[in-house]
């Protein structure tokens, strides 16, 4: 984990938030290649569960919602984490995650007696401080999709089954953030309720089991650190009849990465009851039946910490001592899918012709880039470490039969092409 977080500040994938001012625990930035990288398995998802689909809708809600939403579903009274406290070292502990409730894991002191510790983060909407309403950021990004299930059916006419997606932040109030951007405040998820007849949901519910084990290993995931496991009726959340969380083998331990519930009918159930609107679907003769839900749920950070994990690699190069570290990403999701150099940078007639090459790349891929800075060798080590598929490299042959030499980052074997074989030589290995 320490050689992967360094990798990441150094090459600004991510960085720590509010650093400057020493931080916030809980919280990251992500830097220019975190945020490629981010966007780009938010693409991948999309593609995959949207828009390589016809019957998913996309959502966008709103962050902040009616404090009666988090009423009507329990997380007003039930969205707590067991807290104990030392009673020499204040320091604060969840309850669950500690071996001994009763002794403190940094200063052996004594705990305090476990508490329930709401996890929402509370905020005020109004003018003036004393007459504004209470709401929260909100925790998860479902109850969002539940809330528009209405406006969706009345706007779209959608036929059962079908999805409402969503991408978006949530906010926890995390007792002990930690492990990177693994637990934190503020983190983003992607999610689907998949909306069903309640008849079919146990077949519904193996097909996005296997549509989530398809996607983790189109994203470059080392499916050998992936476990689907079935949770038990005591541990599984009060309103589902079944419950897969997929675990991953991280540094820190195995630990969930997504998860996948059935939900029944409850929140739309609850919404019902709560807000007086029936959360119904019609069906074409006639008949009407609250339906029951589905529920991948992926969270992007995790994601993020899993496919960086997944790629990277060390390599003691032949012949030599030296190490070359580098990120094996999938090309679907890597920052940049492609480098462009001149062998030399002081020579005009080389940078005009890898700009010329560099344009027509990048205005067929996008995530190019071009790297004239030291030599070769470290263009590449650099290169390989952010986890840049291939380098293309125009040199003196190149002016005259309009080849170019291409690299492999994960075999560092080159080959020579033709410019205009090079597009077609990356789609074919994407």
């Amino acid at each position: 984990m320490e050689k992967l977080i360094s990798l990441c500040k150094r090459r600004g994938f991510i960085f720590q938030g509010s650093e400057i001012y020493g931080g916030l625990a809980g919280t990251y930035d992500y830097g220019p290649l975190g945020s490629l990288l981010k966007n780009n398995i938010k693409d991948s998802w999309l593609k995959k569960f949207v828009h390589g689909r016809e019957d998913t809708y996309l959502l966008d809600a709103a962050i902040l919602m009616n404090g009666k939403v988090w009423q009507a579903t329990g997380h007003v009274d039930h969205f707590s984490d067991p807290l104990v406290e030392c009673k020499e070292c204040k320091h604060r502990f969840r309850a669950d995650q500690i071996q001994d409730t009763k002794k403190c894991p940094d200063c052996n002191g004594d705990l305090g007696d476990v508490r329930q510790f709401n996890m929402m983060l509370s905020t005020k909407v109004g003018a003036v401080d004393d007459t504004a309403s209470t709401t929260y950021l909100r925790p998860e990004t479902a109850q969002g999709i539940f809330v528009n299930f209405k406006n969706v059916l009345d706007s779209m006419s959608p036929k059962l089954p079908f999805g409402i997606a969503q991408i978006g932040k949530a906010f926890r109030n995390e007792i002990t953030p930690r492990d990177f951007i693994f637990r934190l405040r503020e983190m983003e998820q992607m999610e689907i309720e998949y909306f069903v007849d309640p008849d079919r949901w146990n077949e519904e519910f193996e097909y996005w089991k296997d549509e989530m084990m398809e996607w983790m290993e189109e994203i470059g995931l080392n499916m050998k650190n992936v476990y689907p496991t079935e949770i038990g009726e005591g541990d599984r959340a009060h309103y589902s009849s079944r419950t897969i969380d997929f675990e991953f083998d991280f540094p820190f331990g195995r630990k969930e990465l997504y998860g996948l519930a059935y939900r029944s009918d409850y929140d739309l159930s609850k919404h019902t009851s709560s807000s007086g609107q029936k959360l119904e679907y019609t069906y074409p003769e006639g008949a009407k039946i609250v339906p029951h839900v589905i529920e991948p749920s992926f969270g992007l950070d995790r994601t993020i910490l899993a496919v960086l994990l997944s790629a990277y690699r060390e390599d003691v190069l032949k012949d030599s001592e030296e190490v070359r570290t580098y990120l094996a990403l999938s090309p679907a999701v890597a920052p940049v899918i492609c480098a462009v150099s001149p062998l030399l940078k002081n020579k005009p007639e080389l940078v005009d012709k890898a700009r010329e090459v560099h344009g027509l790349i990048k205005k067929e891929f996008g995530r190019v880039a071009w790297d004239d800075n030291g030599n070769i060798g470290k263009r590449y080590r650099r290169q390989d470490e952010i986890g840049t598929p291939w380098c293309v490299v125009v040199d003196f042959d190149s002016l005259e039969d309009d080849t170019v030499t291409i690299r492999s980052r994960d075999t560092g074997m080159q080959e020579r092409m033709k410019v205009d074989e090079v597009i077609r030589f990356i789609k074919d290995n994407m």
